[in-house]
């Protein structure tokens, strides 16, 4: 059976996501963004948390570990990386597996925003959950990685099938589609923030997108082409550059 995503809204701008697999009702939390708002959704649900699979270790990614393994007793799994914030029970790196059931979760290290960043994909699903590696029509800050990092991160992402639903962990859809048209002015993109806006409008999520909707409007996917001449790494620095001091 399929695996079932519940994404809701916490903190600020953050998503959650209650992930269960379908033949054996194994729950995990991608993240622990807010505690308090994960136990809420779980009861509505009538879900019981089994796992919390950690991207990286900052706060609105894994704050709520403590709490939600004091409540409920789940398993902890994430990278080295997320012991600086909490505790985890198991470690996992890129090339690993972890099993929620039935389902089958890829490991991929993803350096870039966090050196020990990690995506979880579902191949036989069609899911990748990202963190803060690639966002709708943007992708992390490099607080901790360089530019090659995350450019062969964002590589490794993009060489997966188009049809593969990007799990974000942000709604950011709207600034990050205002830098994108000060960059770049392809119909596609231009067809893309009209969606967005009437998207959050009407106050609709933009998120999940696909890799082939990324791969079409988003600016750091497209940095060879927007920036030609440069060499890939290079050309998607200076986009990120570029974005970190856009005010528009």
């Amino acid at each position: 059976m399929a695996l079932d995503i519940h994404q809701f809204p916490c903190l600020s701008d953050n998503y959650g996501y209650l992930i269960r697999d379908g033949d054996t009702g194994v729950v995990a939390s991608i993240d622990t963004p807010d505690a308090e708002a994960i136990l809420a959704e779980l009861h509505r649900l009538g879900w019981r948390l089994d796992l919390i699979l950690n991207t990286h270790w900052h706060p609105d990614h894994a704050g709520g570990n403590q709490r939600l393994k004091d409540e409920t007793d789940c398993t902890i799994i994430g990278p080295e990386e997320a012991r600086r914030i909490g505790p985890v029970d198991q470690l996992v790196k890129g090339g690993q597996e972890v099993r929620l059931g039935a389902t089958r979760l890829r490991v991929l290290d993803a350096p870039g925003h966090t050196l020990g960043h990690i995506v979880y994909v579902d191949d036989e699903g069609g899911n990748a959950f990202v963190g803060d590696v690639i966002f709708a029509m943007g992708c992390g800050r490099l607080f901790e990685g360089t530019a090659p990092q995350m450019w062969g991160s964002l590589s490794s992402l993009a060489a997966l099938p188009d049809e593969t639903r990007i799990w974000c962990a942000h709604e950011y859809t709207l600034s990050n589609a205002r830098f994108a048209l000060s960059v770049d002015d392809s119909p596609a993109l231009r067809d893309r923030a009209a969606e967005v806006e009437r998207l959050r409008a009407e106050g609709r999520p933009t998120v999940p997108t696909t890799i082939g909707l990324e791969k079409a409007t988003n600016p750091f996917l497209r940095a060879p082409l927007l920036r030609p001449g440069l060499e890939p790494a290079e050309a998607f620095a200076q986009l990120r550059a570029e974005k970190d001091a856009f005010r528009g």
